[in-house]
């Protein structure tokens, strides 16, 4: 009856233990990282503030209607009267004021000048006196428009979009990197995984062997230092153990951190072994890079910003405003009475703002413009060069490193196979223990090879689709611009 009971615990603790552990893929631990991970959900802040940035840019070519106004300003004070005859009399007063004004503002982009139409209305009420005045602007169109200035407006429209469009390339890589990160994290659990295998398996497979030993050693076949020998063996597999025990334990908690993964499951990770099969032309792949990267958008948009810069130095040489308005206006003591026969308003203004003298700053914030330009083109073209290099390297490596995955592979398998030659060898006394033990060490060192030439052709896959923003096992783009 004993026995029924303690099966049962034994079949129970089995099966909570299956039920408790999850298997995950590569491509599924990705996925988890691209919608629950902190870093996701920051690229897709940022994402959506440059959206709103480029809302508030495309917000500024359009009319705004303003309405503008005190309702009321109340004044009481006392104030200086100076009389006829030079004397001063300090004089109190009473007034109310209100002033009311509505405008109608669009933007005049290619001239960077502002065309508004405007309604006025104010009245003045001295309550000591009790005397009231209207004064009301029925109709006023105005322009202000710069001459020879440096045009905002005409520049934003050049560089703006491009940012915008920055952005959303950025979102894509932001998030293929998020791809590749996890790559790092999955392969340091993996690894940490198949070491506290071959912790255990080298732990049970010493402790067969500690009591092959003793048993030879017993019956004098074999020497107290082979078997001190196998036992120092046995005590450094328990540690080795330990040691893949904690490991496993921290890269679990940094991956599952990375990735948000909340639950209380126990994860295991499956090998990735198939790899995507297809071929990379050099020239397709620099193609790509340059057509759909935000690199090459930023490139553009830095070189436009450094003739914006030169620009608005020139711009800022000379300040000359041009101020025309028309409309009609009238006052009187009531309302009613200022639209009767409303007096036509005309008003022009030139103002300027030349600098006779100024030793030079002018010159001086130009050429460092000049300057700053064709410093950004040698930069520009240096930059260009060390990303096209970053292509071509890693398309010329990407084929050795399938290569490196099937050699490692096939030497894991044969390396695991002469361990098991050398492990029966060993049983029927044909070889001594220091044989099995460089089998055992070459077997798990082909193990590690193959998992780490996995690591960095996985590595490698994810840093060709950032480079490119192309998924070259599919055939897609990894950006589509939807907007």
């Amino acid at each position: 009856m004993n026995k029924i009971y303690l099966l049962l615990i034994l079949i129970f603790w089995a099966n909570a233990n299956l039920v408790g552990q999850t298997s995950y893929s590569l491509y599924e631990v990705i996925e988890q990282a691209k919608s629950q991970s902190i870093s996701a959900r920051a690229a897709e802040t940022r994402k959506e503030n440059f959206y709103w940035q480029y809302r508030s840019f495309k917000a500024n070519y359009n009319p705004s209607l303003n309405l503008i106004g005190s309702l009321p300003e109340y004044n009481r004070d006392y104030f200086s009267n100076r009389q006829d005859d030079g004397e001063i009399l300090f004089q109190s007063r009473e007034q109310i004021s209100p002033n009311l004004q509505l405008a109608l503002e669009q933007p005049i982009w290619f001239t960077g000048g502002q065309i508004s139409i405007n309604t006025r209305l104010n009245q003045f009420d001295d309550l000591e006196k009790d005397v009231s005045q209207w004064n009301n602007t029925l109709f006023n169109i105005q322009l202000v428009q710069p001459i020879f200035g440096f045009n905002e407006l005409s520049w934003d429209k050049r560089t703006e979009p491009l940012r915008y469009e920055e952005s959303k390339r950025t979102y894509v890589e932001e998030m293929e990197f998020i791809s590749r990160r996890t790559t790092e994290l999955f392969f340091n659990y993996l690894d940490a995984q198949i070491n506290l295998q071959i912790a255990r398996f080298n732990l049970a497979n010493n402790d067969t062997i500690y009591h092959i030993e003793e048993g030879r050693y017993n019956i004098g076949t074999t020497s107290k230092d082979k078997l001190l020998q196998v036992e120092l063996q046995l005590l450094r597999s328990r540690q080795d153990v330990s040691q893949a025990q904690l490991d496993l334990q921290t890269s679990n908690l940094r991956m599952r951190s990375f990735i948000g993964l909340r639950e209380a499951i126990n994860v295991s990770l499956l090998l990735p072994e198939v790899l995507p099969d297809f071929e990379i032309e050099l020239d397709r792949a620099l193609a790509y890079a340059q057509q759909n990267r935000s690199d090459f958008i930023e490139f553009e948009r830095r070189r436009i910003e450094a003739d914006r810069n030169l620009a608005q130095a020139k711009g800022s040489r000379f300040q000359t405003n041009l101020v025309a308005s028309f409309g009609y206006n009238n006052a009187g003591p009531t309302l009613s009475e200022t639209y009767n026969e409303p007096n036509s308003q005309q008003r022009i203004n030139v103002s300027l703002n030349v600098p006779v003298l100024d030793w030079g700053r002018s010159k001086s914030r130009i050429q460092t413009a000049l300057a700053n330009q064709k410093l950004a083109e040698y930069t520009l073209d240096q930059e260009i060069q060390n990303f096209e290099l970053e292509i071509i390297t890693q398309v010329s490596q990407f084929e050795v490193l399938r290569n490196q995955v099937e050699i490692t592979k096939k030497s894991d398998e044969v390396a695991q196979e002469r361990y098991e030659v050398a492990q029966n060898r060993y049983l029927i006394g044909k070889i001594d223990i220091t044989n099995l033990n460089i089998a055992l060490t070459e077997k798990d060192n082909a193990r590690r090879s193959y998992i780490n030439a996995l690591r960095t052709f996985w590595i490698a896959f994810f840093d060709l689709r950032r480079l490119t923003l192309y998924d070259f096992s599919n055939g897609e783009l990894l950006y589509q611009d939807k907007d």
